[in-house]
C-alpha cells in the first residue's frame, strides 16, 4: 500500500465503501475503519501501522490544502504500541 487510493481499494475487499462528500472526511472515516479491522484482528500490526502513517500523511496534506485542521491527530490517537 502506497497511498489513500490503495487503502480505499483494500477496504472494498471487506465491503467497506467510503464516500462522504469531502476528502478529509473520507480519510477520517477510512482511519476509523482501519482501526476497527485491526481491533477485530483482521489486519496485521505491520499493515495497520503502514495504513495509519499513510492516512496521517494524507490527512495532513488535505488539511493544509483546505485550511481545515479540525480533524483528529491520527498518530497521537493510534493504539499501536
Amino acid at each position: 500500500m502506497k497511498n489513500f487510493y490503495d487503502i480505499l481499494q483494500y477496504l472494498k475487499t471487506y465491503d467497506v465503501f467510503i464516500h462522504l462528500g469531502k476528502r478529509l472526511w473520507d480519510i477520517e472515516m477510512a482511519a476509523l475503519e482501519v482501526d476497527n479491522l485491526y481491533k477485530a484482528d483482521v489486519i496485521s500490526k505491520e499493515d495497520y501501522k503502514k495504513m495509519k502513517v499513510i492516512l496521517a500523511k494524507e490527512h495532513d496534506q488535505e488539511a493544509k490544502l483546505t485550511g481545515d485542521y479540525s480533524g483528529p491527530d491520527f498518530l497521537a490517537a493510534s493504539s499501536v504500541q
